[in-house]
């Protein structure tokens, strides 16, 4: 668990946007200071400067691309370099990608499991350690609402949210007797740019949907109770014990109906 948020630093990467960004200010509230890692220097620059107007905030701005090889390694030493203690780390950078067969490149999947996967457990275990060391801290890994089946014309993005999901729940079961948790947060559909850049415009005129904030102040809220995982909105976590009741052929033949591509385009995701 946390030690406390006030003058203790949060490390947050994909943040500058979508729930990222909704996880930097809802924390800069409550006192924390922020290492802001992201490829947009410009949005977390003005986020910065918004938090600390209206906070107080210290925040350290980290240009990088965690889809790159080693940048984890590279995140973590900038870290090391300022000297903080990093209280709670947010997994947010991730990329989707909606398309079918033909037009799918091996490049762009590639990418996508770098930063989805690798990325996201290499930045783990290299800050998870010193937590336990501590005894206190937290990891807040996004995952998603598709973690929990596989999803035609996604599957890449969706098998990768699966790893998350079961990745931070196994870590929770280990690190929990000794201070710390490890949430996995798997949101559902979340208004953001996402769905009309991954090649589904309209989808969120079509969808029910949470904003940003209803989600991260899902995650904080399952962060304080010690949760291993939260599924923000009932309607969302009712569809993730429906489809375990379904066939796994239904399940996915379902999916086909949702996520059949226009055009493909890889984009940074809010997780959902």
């Amino acid at each position: 668990m946390l030690d406390s948020y006030n003058d203790r630093w949060a490390l947050i990467t994909g943040a500058s946007s979508g729930i990222g960004a909704e996880f930097a200010s809802q924390l800069a509230g409550r006192g924390m200071h922020l290492i802001l890692a992201a490829r947009r220097f410009d949005r977390m620059n003005q986020l910065a400067q918004d938090l600390n107007t209206r906070h107080g905030t210290n925040c350290h701005i980290v240009t990088i691309d965690l889809a790159e090889e080693d940048a984890a390694r590279r995140l973590i030493d900038e870290v090391k370099r300022l000297g903080v203690e990093i209280e709670l780390l947010v997994n947010n950078a991730g990329v989707a990608l909606i398309g079918d067969i033909e037009t799918t490149s091996p490049e762009d999947v590639r990418r996508m499991l770098h930063l989805n996967i690798l990325s996201m457990a290499d930045l783990t275990y290299r800050v998870l350690p010193d937590m336990l060391t501590r005894g206190h801290g937290a990891i807040v890994n996004l995952s998603s609402q598709a973690a929990f089946q596989p999803v035609a014309f996604m599957s890449g993005y969706a098998a990768s949210k699966s790893f998350v999901l079961h990745f931070s729940e196994a870590l929770w079961a280990e690190a929990r007797s000794r201070g710390v948790t490890i949430l996995a947060l798997c949101p559902g559909v979340t208004r953001t740019e996402f769905f009309d850049a991954a090649g589904v415009p309209g989808w969120l005129e079509k969808h029910a949907s949470q904003s940003p904030a209803k989600v991260v102040k899902t995650a904080i809220k399952a962060m304080e109770k010690r949760r291993q995982f939260v599924v923000p909105g009932w309607k969302n976590y009712l569809m993730t014990i429906l489809v375990r009741l379904a066939t796994r052929r239904t399940a996915v033949n379902e999916s086909k109906r949702f996520f059949r591509p226009g055009k493909r385009n890889p984009v940074d995701s809010p997780g959902s």
